[in-house]
């Protein structure tokens, strides 16, 4: 196994376990605690966890959020099957809101080019994408761009959403919670995700099962203003029944 595929299979199961320790790696792993020390530490650098004794912590359960390259590979195949799923969400034409985040980006990509549609989004990865589409026309929010998410924030920002209506908002997430409903780290990330779900007529959140139960800083909107949640099989049955239960629509692929 190569130093990459063990770096993305050791933060894999720190995310999972919430974390890890260096016999259990070195064990798993097939290779020495050096070795798996090594890792850690070049994970460390990276920003993606915390030493801690005897082994690591993934940053999210420490309240630190990752960078969008640090996110792309995470849980990849189940936020493909998410973002194919949501294209069932799309209008027949109108328009959609596209949220921050690596599904939404996966969502870009696969968006149709037989179809006109009018996309608003705060999202540079996004706009990079869908700047070329013949069929899309594109509206990019100015801001302030945090450099963990590439998006654009702060008032002006929020001042630009209150000009529009869109038919769905697919909003991306980093915990979702029965309790607390959407949150996010960043206090200004969460204010123009409120004012981009209070834009459209529908929201749709895209979320893996590794963002349920987690609660972080800051509160975005509460379960009772998401129409529908799109995740992957791994997330628990119970946890999706109690998601359902608070208000939005399961779509489970």
């Amino acid at each position: 196994m190569y130093a990459p595929e063990r770096h993305q299979q050791i933060l894999e199961t720190a995310r999972t376990r919430g974390r890890v320790d260096v016999a259990g790696l070195a064990k798993d792993l097939a290779v020495t605690p050096e070795t798996v020390r090594r890792d850690l530490t070049e994970l460390e650098r990276r920003g993606v966890i915390r030493r801690v004794h005897g082994g690591a912590i993934p940053v999210e359960r420490l309240g630190i959020e990752p960078g969008v390259a640090d996110r792309e590979g995470h849980a990849a195949g189940e936020k493909e099957r998410i973002a194919l799923a949501a294209l069932e969400e799309l209008p027949d034409g109108g328009s959609i809101i596209l949220d921050a985040g690596t599904t939404t980006v996966r969502l870009a990509q696969l968006l149709p080019l037989d179809r006109e549609l009018t996309v608003v989004t705060h999202s540079i990865p996004v706009a990079n994408i869908l700047i070329s589409r013949p069929n899309i026309s594109l509206h990019l929010l100015g801001g302030v761009v945090r450099p963990r998410t590439l998006a654009a924030v702060g008032e002006w920002t929020k001042a630009q959403i209150a000009d529009v209506f869109a038919d769905v908002a697919f909003m991306g997430t980093n915990g979702i919670s029965v309790e607390r409903g959407l949150t996010t780290p960043d206090m200004a990330e969460a204010t123009v995700k409120r004012a981009l779900i209070a834009a459209a007529r529908r929201t749709v959140v895209l979320a893996d099962h590794t963002k349920f139960g987690r609660e972080d800083f800051a509160r975005v909107a509460s379960l009772g203003l998401v129409d529908t949640v799109i995740t992957d099989l791994e997330l628990d049955v119970e946890l999706a029944e109690d998601i359902e239960n608070a208000g939005p629509r399961m779509v489970i692929v």
